[in-house]
């Protein structure tokens, strides 16, 4: 059986949530699965212990939906990161798999090592993937090379080709008992409260909203959407 690397971008949530579902699957069919998780301090934390912790080379996002790119900046050190990369032995494993994670992939890539993205973002790389009418030069640019590997699997909302696959789902969720309670549940964390409120309020002043937001710290209502912590 392989030994598994299985590295974590550890900014935002969505790594972390839908490696929880992966890690166990991956421990099913591995001698040894070892996780590495870089980037800045993250809401959800892994059950399971992380062997490697780096710092990567994470974003930061601002409350417009974007990446604050000057925060981003200042966070970043280079000199970390490419001891980080020359130190990690991914001669030692027999797969490694990236999600989104700078450090495992560029060292793959300084040593001619194989590199499996298991990704969102590699669902968007793909040709078959949709794309928004104005392309986004520097996105793309980011995506292509800020974890460069060298095979990609991909989640998406729909299997947009054969290495695209549906959204990993985690178990819990799955065994919910879903309900209608007459609203749209709303969860952008890149967005701040104001934001939301005014792009919500300005597509309908009917629709019920319910925005969880982790800027929040007391729940509040504004017109048609309420504001939850």
């Amino acid at each position: 059986m392989p030994r598994i690397l299985y590295a974590i971008q550890g900014t935002g949530n969505g790594h972390l949530s839908r490696a929880l579902d992966i890690i166990p699957l991956l421990q099913e069919r591995a001698s040894q699965v070892d996780l590495l998780v870089s980037g800045p301090p993250a809401d959800i934390q892994l059950p399971f212990e992380v062997r490697y912790r780096c710092h990567g080379m994470g974003f930061i996002f601002g409350k417009k939906g974007g990446i604050n790119f000057i925060k981003t900046f200042w966070q970043l050190n280079s000199a970390a990161f490419l001891r980080e990369m020359r130190l990690l032995p991914v001669e030692s494993y027999d797969v490694i798999i990236s999600d989104f994670e700078p450090v495992s992939a560029w060292a793959c890539r300084l040593r001619g090592v194989p590199c499996v993205a298991l990704s969102h973002q590699s669902a968007v790389l793909s040709d078959a993937a949709p794309r928004p009418k104005n392309d986004d030069m520097v996105g793309r640019a980011v995506l292509r090379h800020y974890a460069p590997v060298t095979q990609h699997f991909g989640f998406h909302f729909e299997r947009y080709d054969a290495h695209t696959y549906t959204p990993v789902i985690r178990r819990q969720v799955r065994s919910l008992t879903p309900r209608n309670e007459g609203h749209y549940p709303v969860y952008l964390p890149a967005f701040d409260e104001p934001t939301l409120v005014s792009r919500l309020r300005y597509l309908s002043r009917e629709t019920r909203w319910e925005v969880f937001s982790k800027h929040s710290q007391q729940e509040s209502e504004h017109g048609n959407v309420r504001v939850r912590p």
